[in-house]
């Protein structure tokens, strides 16, 4: 790995390796020129930056800190700690991207922003930030999630955003960005389509990254402070992989530490009933970028499936690819029920409910613990489970 990894990934065409670029429409191609360049303008600006940093520490709340969970690691061995992103304003991560987008958008004359949901939080975070810089904002999301995610779909609406409901395909994440696409396509001069993780044409992925490095700079730091080392392990969950790269990007270049990128193995590795895009995709093409991509026999996206909405996706970040290929991270699976499990015992042993997508990474991180006992472990808690509570009472009940 370079030291100029930051510089030299992606390259000029938005390429991560073999992975990502931007095979889009000539007209929206465009556009999206105009948005790098707008980004590689503003993104080095004393200005931007400076609102960027008053928002994130007045307004969002950051940092957030790095928790060292006592019993769960009395419980499971290891040691055990939490960069909590639960506690960022709106309770996860998504927050980081979508002010930076939206400050971008602001930056472009832009009056509306555009993108879909899967659980929701990306969803809020955006009408948040459409209320802070007073945008509109229309959120796309599928009709299974709007079941499964309602506190989301009310904080939206509660928030000015208006939420259109998607009631094609498996009415979930893949249909939902569809839908916000073809919405975007209409109006691009006015619109600006805030696409929620490292995913889609370029330059999406590495705007997104960059926004989620902070994760990743302050836990570095914190983690250090409060043992004089860096962590033996690093683990988050992947659905597109914004949290994930956001964590991982202060480490990869720390051959000591080991990243762990946990995807949904659901309901068992049939086709349909999980969304393991890395550990049984192959190389594809979704929403005008390259990728990893879970695909039936003619090539087309496969029908995928998480007990977390925010992780039903066939595709992944570009750049998961190629750290993948790099052997950089090593990607896992946690099944719907080994999810569920760790989801009570973060919440009865700590004191913290964590959302669905992120008890994936929590669920790894107890199996490593028990077979590393004198290993720590940082795990990337991506967002809080206010949003899943329902769903999971009304789905499993409470544990025997």
């Amino acid at each position: 790995m370079s030291t100029n990894y930051f510089k030299n990934y992606p390259d000029t065409e938005g390429f991560f390796e073999a992975y990502g670029g931007s095979f889009i429409p000539p007209n929206l191609q465009k556009e999206m020129e105009k948005i790098t360049d707008a980004y590689y303008s503003i993104s080095k600006s004393h200005h931007f930056i400076s609102e960027l940093r008053s928002i994130r520490k007045h307004y969002q709340g950051r940092p957030t800190p790095v928790y060292y969970c006592n019993r769960l690691s009395t419980k499971y061995g290891g040691r055990i700690y939490l960069k909590r992103e639960d506690l960022n304003h709106t309770g996860a991560h998504k927050l980081n991207h979508c002010m930076g987008e939206a400050l971008l958008a602001k930056y472009l004359g832009k009056k509306k922003l555009i993108a879909e949901t899967g659980a929701g939080q990306h969803g809020v975070a955006l009408a948040t930030a459409a209320a802070y810089f007073g945008l509109e904002c229309e959120i796309h999301m599928g009709e299974v999630d709007i079941v499964k995610e309602h506190p989301n779909v009310v904080r939206m609406k509660i928030l000015g955003a208006k939420v259109v409901p998607v009631s094609f395909g498996l009415k979930t994440l893949k249909e939902a960005v569809d839908s916000a696409f073809a919405a975007y396509m209409e109006d691009p001069e006015n619109s600006i389509y805030c696409i929620g993780s490292v995913v889609g044409p370029h330059p999406f992925p590495m705007m997104v990254r960059d926004f989620q490095r902070v994760v990743g700079i302050e836990a570095k730091e914190q983690f250090h402070d409060m043992t004089g080392e860096l962590p033996d392990n690093v683990v988050a969950c992947v659905g597109g992989g914004s949290n994930s790269i956001g964590i991982f990007s202060a480490f990869l270049e720390d051959e000591e530490v080991k990243l762990y990128g946990i995807e949904p193995a659901g309901r068992s590795l049939n086709l349909g009933d999980h969304a393991a895009t890395m550990t049984l995709g192959t190389p594809g093409m979704i929403h005008g970028f390259k990728c990893y991509l879970l695909q039936d026999e003619k090539g087309e996206p496969s029908p995928v499936y998480s007990v977390a909405s925010g992780l039903d996706y066939p595709g992944v970040g570009p750049e998961h690819c190629m750290l993948k290929d790099l052997k950089k991270v090593i990607y896992e699976t946690a099944t719907d029920d080994e999810t569920i499990d760790a989801f009570y015992e973060l919440s009865r042993l700590e004191g913290i409910i964590p959302a669905l997508e992120s008890a994936h990474a929590v669920a790894y991180a107890l199996k490593l613990a028990k077979e590393n006992p004198r290993q720590s472990i940082l795990v990337n808690l991506s967002g809080r489970g206010d949003k899943d509570v329902d769903y999971v009472m009304e789905t499993y009940g409470l544990p025997k």
